[in-house]
């Protein structure tokens, strides 16, 4: 695996394990964001194991590549869903899912092109 998409996927990895645990966890700020977004506990948990599988996909990646791509492309789906329920909700405090959102892309692609 190419340094850039070592480094962008254990980025991404780390990130979306913090993210993910924060869900299991609850703590008063992002009930605060749940709340504003109209998330329900359950669903809360379910965003969260979808962050942590991807954690595991990107890592899992580092020795099979199609798995850290499937996540990085399945996270940029992911905080597309993100902005758009912030967007439907009215609430404007969407800066983290934005920057996700672009670590996302810059990862899955330059785990596209280092495959090709």
């Amino acid at each position: 695996m190419h340094i850039a998409a070592l480094i962008l996927s254990v980025l991404l990895a780390l990130a979306m394990l913090q993210s993910g645990v924060m869900k299991f966890l609850r703590p008063a700020w992002i009930r605060q964001f749940a709340e504003a977004v109209h998330l329900t506990t359950s669903q809360l948990t379910a965003l969260g194991s979808l962050q942590i599988a991807a954690t595991v996909g990107l890592l899992w990646g580092i020795w099979f590549p199609p798995f850290a791509i499937a996540a990085a492309i399945g996270l940029a789906l992911y905080f597309t869903g993100a902005i758009i329920a912030h967007l439907r909700s009215g609430d404007r405090n969407m800066l983290g899912a934005v920057v996700f959102l672009a670590l996302s892309i810059a990862t899955s692609v330059v785990l596209v092109l280092n495959v090709a």
